[in-house]
């Protein structure tokens, strides 16, 4: 009788939980985005915190670098985002236990021109997520989505349901302009579209301190843009590189590697932050998990 009490209200605090989404976002290729997706992903399942990905990059590579291969990725995000496919049904197990992964497809290529003509085509990611945690079909701690390297109307649909955007930057010339770019973009989805979305961390990846461009590209991101940026820093290391054509993360790939000690530094970094930010509402931040 106890059981058959408690069970609709446990059922009702499932359909009321809400992961901490983060998008992780740059519109410059080749900065370590997906590898910053995937390698943070597993390590915070490593830390206790079960985490899902959102392929939503039209190339697919975080799919790959975990190991679905195309043959197996029935249902993707691109199923989600035009209404065929709920979101969580979508998820897909990797290696890693407490990592998940919705997959992108081939069809997602033409999402973009796609969703120009659908009704709230900015919030059809956030649409299926409310829709999922209605549901009660949701238990995360963390969604993290692996954003196009563009600002287009994917990315937008990222940024509309995010808690908070982190973006990985390479130590390169230039760098410090394109970030500046993002911040603006983010503001004025910020302002326009969702409240709650604010550009919560900044990772340094690839970084050699051997290299003197490297060091100050460093040393002026951390001057302009302050505590937001991570003191976890990711080494360029040959493990992180070989690791996707094996479909793994780092993690399980080599354990010992400086690469893996790096992202499970960022992890316990990016949860320590997580325990000090203030609860939504109070804020343009999200609640911590």
């Amino acid at each position: 009788m106890i059981e058959v009490l408690d069970a609709p209200s446990r059922q009702a605090e499932r359909a009321t939980a809400r992961p901490r989404i983060i998008a992780v976002v740059n519109q410059k290729g080749g900065v370590g985005k997906t590898t910053t997706a995937i390698n943070l992903a597993a390590a915070l399942a490593a830390c206790g915190k079960k985490t899902l990905v959102i392929d939503l990059d039209p190339q697919g590579n975080a799919s790959t670098g975990v190991g679905i291969p195309a043959s197996k990725r029935a249902i993707g995000v691109y199923d989600v985002l035009i209404g065929e496919a709920a979101l969580h049904d979508a998820a897909m197990p990797t290696e890693t236990p407490g990592f998940h992964i919705i997959p992108s497809t081939m069809d997602l290529s033409g999402a973009e021109i796609e969703l120009v003509g659908m009704p709230r085509r900015e919030r059809r990611l956030a649409d299926a997520l409310d829709a999922s945690i209605g549901a009660g079909a949701l238990d995360y701690a963390y969604i993290l989505i692996d954003c196009p390297p563009s600002l287009g109307l994917l990315t937008l649909n990222a940024l509309t349901v995010a808690d908070g955007a982190l973006a990985p930057l390479q130590a390169e010339f230039l760098a410090l302009e394109g970030l500046s770019h993002l911040k603006r973009t983010i503001d004025l989805v910020s302002e326009r579209l969702n409240r709650r979305l604010a550009l919560e961390g900044i990772v340094l990846t690839m970084m050699d301190r051997r290299m003197r461009l490297a060091e100050a590209v460093a040393a002026d991101v951390r001057s302009h843009f302050g505590d937001i940026v991570y003191k976890a820093e990711i080494p360029r290391n040959v493990r992180v590189s070989e690791a996707p054509s094996h479909g793994k993360p780092v993690l399980l790939y080599d354990l010992q590697c400086s690469g893996s000690r790096a992202y499970l530094k960022l992890a316990r970094e990016f949860l320590r932050r997580e325990k000090i930010l203030p609860p939504k509402g109070q804020s343009g931040m999200g609640q911590a998990a």
